[in-house]
């Protein structure tokens, strides 16, 4: 290709009247704003399609004489003049829930970081539910207040576009983006320069410039390697998402979590709490403790107590496999002389990410570092956290499972961004206006029984009939696109039935998702699909990771079952899934199916996206579905139950899912009163929209983040970092002492006041002699653990009782006392155990330290 001497951007030229119309297309605060994205359709319908709605691309396309025509249009401007006001009361406003709750919290920042950010469809950014709930996340950042800022990478060519060939087969394509023409802009010095951060790579440094995409008030700092001051081969570090070996990935999460690190430097931001979303950024929870080591003169020891006080961590993946491991030898590659700089040796290096420190030959672990240097980390569902904790419970040996440093907070979906139009203008009339910035009160949710009936069947009903319209225009153009003949893309006009009951099924096509567990009896579906009274209808869609055979190859038999007579029009396959057909299919279907293999679904979103539309659940009891279900939200496929033997398994859930839709949900759909009005199904629509709209919102998730997470980070880092890193330096020390003498600490004796019998309300009294060695009584807390007992002698979800330290007895021994009361009948035990005490440990347990008697 020729290259340009001289480059340069061109901006469109608009009329003075049309000047906002160019600050909207650069906040994309547009993407969750059906009024704002209105401006642009009606500006140039055909063109917002064409572009993918890309307002920036498209104002740089519309014809000149078309601006002229609108700026003299006066319908159009008094469009711009209303929308230019909500604009500015929005980013201006002084009355957010944050400003309102904490106005005592200022000029405190928090840093957000992602591997990926799905915002809008026209920024491909993103691969699948990490990356939208980031964007989410952020969306909601905004609407609440919150001091935050986003940081990530900008990806040349985003993730792959998905196509099938003649067999079904999925293939891959990767085109360019162009990041002059997306809404997005480089971050310029004073010289107008465009800003760079540099980080060290095996023999050279690697210079990132930086991109802003302003997310309503939030803004998202995006770093990009592709400038000519890298090498060819450096410059494709940041070109795909998820694409390359272990040494693009390494490369690229040393960009993101150090170079993300500096860039904020660079940007003039200190926050003082970062929140690492999964653990592709955790490399720079050392690059901060290098940073405070460098400016505070302190030890690295010392350092990570800081640090750590301010670093919030969410892990997403419950299978080992999920998480980033790299070998040894590509660590040292690439930190050789990094770790030097942390004043660590190689072993005391390595050791952060592994499970068990002394095996040299264990990978380092992202997500064990994360929840290593992290002050405090959680799971994205209640039974997520659960299985986290069992998961990791190995890197904090001797701890119990239930009191395994991970919490829980589950994951939500960001309503403005999902719910239809029709639905959020239903929503208004009915439910009140400030469902989208108050969207987790449950007495605003309460109204959705006050939407007339009619209305609401009537709103859904158009959605689903929008769906069938796009899904047929989407299944031409990949028939043409795959060479089929001229009668089968004719064809496609006529597949589905906007009136059939309609199940949607799209996400991920990884193999724990089960994608053709529907197909597993071929004739009990093909009998549901082509009921002439009673029709059912699926949708499908979604990717395969490149190198996922298994999952492409449910792909396949899915695109080979729809060819067998009978399905072609009941079952059609979308290709390319990302959010314009995402946001058809949750707002169009009337079931949402979910299929994953429990437990293996950490969260999950779509399910709630569906629901705020009017959609019913139908799925395995696995992540969010776990604790959301009851019998008016939706329908359980099975009650939880655990297999070793995955092909029973398949068989039990596969004739549990028929089941349910042969004798519960097809004729509850298809039973009408006399107004053709399915009463009864209507009724757990709005029962599930009830009970899902207020709880599985992001506004309701980033709230808890900023109770649970945030604001006691932002303490704990205040007063660790206050006076120069005093309290930082006086807890490692003290944590240096506690590891050193830990091995003294034992439990000599325990004797139990005797009872010949005992009644409900009676107490014990229980002694213990403690070997402290050279600690002090207040360096350790001594605990009674109590409780009723499971069938192995195992006491279930003790309590606990402090017990208190008495006279001294001979050498370093010290007595304790504590007092159990009986508060059941039945069969109880005890135990004691002694843990460190620290008035500055954010949890005892992290340490993992721990005598039991």
């Amino acid at each position: 290709m020729t290259r340009p001497i001289v480059s340069y951007t061109v901006a469109p030229s608009l009329p003075k009247e049309l000047e906002f119309l160019h600050t909207l297309a650069h906040n994309i605060v547009w993407a969750w704003d059906h009024e704002l994205i209105e401006l642009f359709i009606r500006l140039e319908p055909d063109l917002w399609e064409k572009t993918q709605h890309n307002p920036v691309q498209m104002l740089g396309m519309v014809r000149q004489e078309r601006l002229n025509s609108a700026s003299r249009d006066d319908a159009f401007l008094a469009q711009i003049e209303r929308a230019a006001q909500q604009f500015k009361s929005y980013m201006e406003s002084s009355s957010t829930w944050f400003q309102k709750t904490y106005n005592s919290v200022e000029g405190k920042q928090i840093a957000y970081f992602s591997a990926e950010f799905g915002l809008t469809e026209c920024l491909q950014n993103y691969s699948g539910g990490l990356g939208i709930l980031s964007g989410d996340h952020l969306k909601s950042a905004s609407d609440l207040g919150l001091p935050l800022v986003g940081v990530g990478l900008l990806y040349q060519q985003g993730y792959f576009r998905q196509y099938l060939n003649a067999d079904g087969w999925q293939q891959e394509r990767n085109p360019e983006n162009d990041f002059y023409t997306l809404p997005i802009h480089l971050e310029l010095d004073k010289k107008g320069n465009p800003m760079t951060v540099s980080v060290d790579l095996p023999g050279r440094a690697v210079n990132a410039q930086i991109w802003c995409v302003q997310v309503g008030r939030v803004p998202l700092y995006l770093l990009d390697t592709n400038i000519p001051k890298n090498s060819g081969s450096d410059r494709t570090i940041t070109a795909q998402l998820y694409g390359g070996d272990r040494e693009m990935r390494i490369q690229q999460e040393i960009i993101l979590g150090i170079g993300g690190y500096r860039a904020l430097k660079t940007l003039g931001f200190r926050p003082s709490v970062y929140h690492l979303n999964e653990g592709h950024s955790a490399f720079l929870s050392l690059e901060r403790c290098r940073d405070l080591m460098h400016d505070q003169g302190v030890s690295f020891a010392e350092a990570r107590e800081a640090a750590g006080a301010g670093i919030a961590f969410t892990t997403h993946t419950p299978v080992p496999a999920g998480n980033d491991f790299f070998s040894p030898d590509l660590m040292v590659k690439y930190f050789s002389t990094y770790h030097g700089e942390l004043g660590l040796n190689q072993h005391d290096f390595l050791a952060l990410g592994r499970q068990n420190v002394d095996n040299h030959e264990e990978a380092y672990c992202m997500t064990i570092l994360a929840l290593k240097m992290a002050g405090n980390a959680n799971g994205v569902s209640k039974l997520h956290g659960h299985v986290s904790r069992s998961m990791w419970q190995s890197v904090w040996p001797g701890i119990p499972l239930e009191n395994v440093p991970i919490i829980s907070i589950t994951n939500g979906v960001h309503g403005p961004s999902w719910i239809s139009r029709d639905m959020a203008g239903l929503l208004d009339r009915y439910v009140g206006p400030r469902w989208r910035e108050d969207g987790g009160d449950l007495t605003l949710w309460s109204r959705v029984h006050h939407i007339p009936d009619e209305e609401l069947w009537r709103t859904h009903e158009r959605r689903r009939e929008r769906l069938v319209a796009f899904a047929r225009t989407r299944l031409q153009s990949q028939l043409e696109s795959r060479g089929a003949p001229p009668s089968e893309v004719s064809q496609a006009a006529e597949v589905l039935n906007s009136d059939a009951l309609t199940i949607g099924f799209a996400r991920r096509f990884a193999t724990y998702k089960r994608a053709a567990l529907l197909l597993r009896d071929s004739e009990r579906l093909m009998k549901l699909l082509t009921d002439k009274d009673r029709p059912l209808q699926i949708i499908f869609a979604g990717k395969a990771h490149p190198h996922d055979n298994p999952g492409k190859e449910f792909i396949r038999q899915i695109i080979h079952f729809e060819r067998t007579n009978g399905a072609r029009r009941r079952m059609v396959f979308l290709e390319d899934y990302d959010m314009v057909v995402a946001r058809y299919l949750v707002q169009g279907v009337d079931i949402w199916l979910n299929t994953p293999r429990r437990p293996l679904e950490a969260s999950g979103t779509s399910g709630m996206k569906a629901a705020l539309n009017g959609a019913v659940n139908l799925s395995i009891l696995d992540g969010w579905w776990d604790e959301a279900y009851n019998v008016h939200t939706g329908w359980a496929i099975g009650r939880g139950e655990g297999y070793t033997d995955e092909t029973l398994q398949d068989e039990v859930e596969s004739n549990a899912l028929y089941n349910l839709l042969e004798k519960e949900i097809v004729p509850l759909f298809y039973t009408r009163g006399a107004d053709d009005l399915p009463r009864p199904w209507i009724s757990k629509m709005k029962g599930s929209m009830r009970a899902i709209g207020p709880e599985f919102n992001t506004n309701r998730m980033v709230r808890e983040y900023t109770e649970k997470m945030y604001l006691p980070s932002l303490d704990r880092y205040t007063a660790r970092t206050a006076d120069k890193l005093q309290r930082a330096k006086k807890l490692a020390s003290w944590k240096s002492h506690m590891r050193d003498h830990w091995h003294s600490v034992k439990i000599a004796e325990v004797t139990v006041e005797k009872q010949e019998y005992l009644k409900v309300g009676n107490a014990i009294t229980v002694r213990a002699s403690i070997e402290l060695g050279d600690l002090k009584p207040s360096d350790v807390s001594v605990e009674l653990c109590y409780g009723s007992l499971n069938a192995q002698g195992e006491i279930e979800s003790p309590k606990v009782a402090l017990m208190k330290s008495a006279e001294k007895k001979s050498g370093s021994r010290i007595q304790y006392t504590g007092t159990i009361t009986m508060e059941t009948s039945g069969r109880l035990g005890h135990t004691i155990r002694i843990l460190p005490h620290n008035e500055d440990l954010d949890n005892p347990y992290k340490q993992g330290l721990i005598v039991w008697a």
